[in-house]
């Protein structure tokens, strides 16, 4: 199935990816992998061209549902990985070294069954490491043909640019929907200067946007069980802009999933949204927006919505906050 697409570098991808972390990581019990594999393949049958991991994902474990799904169909689809966070003995590590990023970039190779990824993204600046040269480790990979191409996540305008200037930034991925507006400061306007795909991870709110959510139901290991946007006080609060976009939807004749991510396509030509599911029926659903366009008073009344400041709480803990680099907005 042929999508209408959208570049990142070199690669020509649907305008929609496929976030692979949920199958094995962060949102309560994955599923098994055979479950995970069938979720896989039916989106890559369905059309979809950039399929994105990384080592932290269930500590290697989505890595290597990926690898062993379609590694042999591997010259079909883009695929994307992450280098600076890891798993390791059990932990979740932020290891931006070079000789780190190296020796972690050979384990991800074996564990996608492939010997070169499309896109190795840095998935975490380590602040304890000048930027220049995690990138340039890097950049190293794509010289020894084990990445072609190289983007960022979670970075400022400014980390982008310094970046760009030892290797090509093809992509930079961030949080990014209706309800987590920061990358407007200034990370798009930063990937459209210089020619990178923005790429939108969580582009339905982690779910909240779907309007499917009941917060006393996660799991102990659910992620979202400690971030403020989905603590009982916040969730309230929030819960009648979720009404009035659930109306939105309902005006526009689609599912509240489908506007958040036609939402993310009208912004602009070079971002591309990257939801991910366990549930193909919702797999389907989200791929239904490719083709949605929305009319200006739909687009009027969704920044009115959801206009700056209006969400909230914070989108991550304050330790997590403090891992990441992006700009945020004046409280």
């Amino acid at each position: 199935m042929n999508l209408p697409s959208r570049t990142i570098g070199p690669f020509q991808v649907a305008g929609i990816g496929l976030g692979c972390m949920n199958l094995s990581h962060a949102y309560g019990t994955p599923p098994t992998p055979e479950e995970g594999a069938k979720l896989l393949l039916h989106a890559l049958e369905h059309g979809v061209t950039l399929f994105d991991t990384a080592p932290l994902y269930g500590f290697g474990t989505n890595e290597k549902l990926v690898g062993d799904a379609l590694a042999s169909h591997r010259a079909s689809f883009t695929l994307a990985t992450k280098a600076g966070m890891y798993g390791i003995d059990g932990r979740r590590v932020i290891d931006g070294r070079p000789q780190t990023i190296k020796e972690q970039m050979d384990q991800s190779l074996l564990r996608l069954r492939t010997d070169c990824v499309d896109l190795l993204y840095l998935h975490r600046w380590d602040k304890k490491v000048p930027i220049e040269d995690s990138v340039g480790a890097m950049g190293d990979l794509v010289r020894e043909g084990k990445a072609r191409a190289l983007g960022l996540s979670e970075v400022s305008a400014e980390r982008i640019l310094q970046a760009h200037a030892v290797h090509p930034i093809v992509a930079v991925q961030t949080e990014y929907s209706l309800w987590t507006r920061n990358a407007e400061i200034a990370v798009l306007e930063a990937c459209r200067s210089i020619g990178a795909a923005f790429v939108a991870f969580s582009p339905l709110g982690r779910g909240w946007l779907t309007n499917t959510l009941v917060p006393s139901e996660f799991t102990a290991s659910d992620l979202r069980r400690g971030m403020p946007r989905f603590q009982a006080n916040t969730f309230a609060q929030n819960q009648l802009i979720l009404e009035e976009f659930v109306q939105v939807a309902t005006d526009a004749g689609c599912t509240p999933a489908q506007l958040a991510l036609a939402w993310l396509l009208n912004r602009a030509p070079h971002v591309i949204p990257i939801p991910g599911t366990r549930s193909a029926a919702h797999f389907d659903e989200n791929m239904g927006a490719i083709t949605l366009r929305l009319d200006g008073s739909c687009v009027q009344r969704l920044e009115q919505l959801f206009e700056v400041g209006r969400i909230a709480g914070a989108r991550y803990p304050a330790a997590t906050q403090a891992e990441i680099d992006t700009e945020e907005f004046a409280s």
